[in-house]
């Protein structure tokens, strides 16, 4: 009976090891295949999201032959250029660094935007309200942008930019854009002009490849938390001729 009872109870530094490893094993697992954690690295998505929030980001949505829909918060990885130094720097503490590549702390090198055109739709800034069509059907974005009533269009970030179409987006890919618009190095900053000959027309759209997967959750600070949702406006959209 005794020697049953030893081989039933490990010594406490053994389970203790034991149940460290299996937690390591679940939050890669967790991380890898069903939800990751991040960080807002700018004020880009400003009034939801704001820079430093932790938020919680869901892979199986696109599972499957699923993609990014109009309207969804997605995150990431920067296509190239889009990010500054300081926003894709990650974590410098070490034991930071170990958390991260498990899943247990946000990591850099991403960006978060709300998708605005998937593949084949095209996106037109702006109406004489100041609006943003896709497929000719305008947006009513004041759920989500910042300072709805002072913008006087719903375009990139700089001055004298409201007047743009972008699109057929190319299959595969995605334009995003960020909700505080005067402040969103995203795919419209990133459109082909006149004066740039030498730009790639592709460059404005993110391949979806890239992205990680939608952002659900504001987790942290604690008066940030937060569910994200699909906005309504989208669903009036049409789809995309030919």
């Amino acid at each position: 009976m005794a020697a049953e009872s030893a081989k039933k109870h490990r010594p406490w530094w053994q389970e203790t090891i034991l149940l460290l490893v299996i937690a390591v094993v679940l939050a890669v697992v967790i991380k890898t295949f069903f939800v990751q954690a991040f960080y807002i690295p700018s004020p880009s998505m400003v009034p939801g999201l704001v820079k430093n929030d932790r938020i919680l980001v869901e892979k199986p949505s696109y599972w499957f032959g699923g993609s990014p829909q109009r309207g969804d918060v997605v995150v990431f990885s920067d296509p190239g250029g889009w990010l500054s130094p300081e926003e894709d720097a990650g974590p410098t503490n070490p034991l930071a660094k170990v958390m991260t590549r498990i899943g247990l702390y946000p990591s850099g090198g991403h960006l978060v935007k709300r998708v605005i055109g998937v593949a084949g739709d095209t996106i037109t800034c702006c109406d004489k309200q100041g609006r943003i069509s896709v497929n000719g059907q305008p947006l009513d974005e004041d759920e989500y942008v910042n300072d709805p009533k002072r913008n006087h269009c719903r375009g990139p970030m700089g001055p004298g930019r409201c007047s743009w179409t972008a699109g057929p987006v190319p299959p595969g890919h995605i334009f995003v854009m960020g909700d505080n618009r005067t402040e969103s190095a995203d795919s419209s900053y990133h459109l082909c002009n006149a004066d740039d000959p030498g730009c790639d027309p592709e460059a404005a759209y993110v391949d979806t490849d890239l992205v990680v997967g939608r952002v659900f959750a504001v987790v942290w600070p604690r008066d940030h938390w937060d569910r994200l949702h699909r906005p309504a406006t989208f669903a009036d959209v049409p789809d995309p001729q030919g």
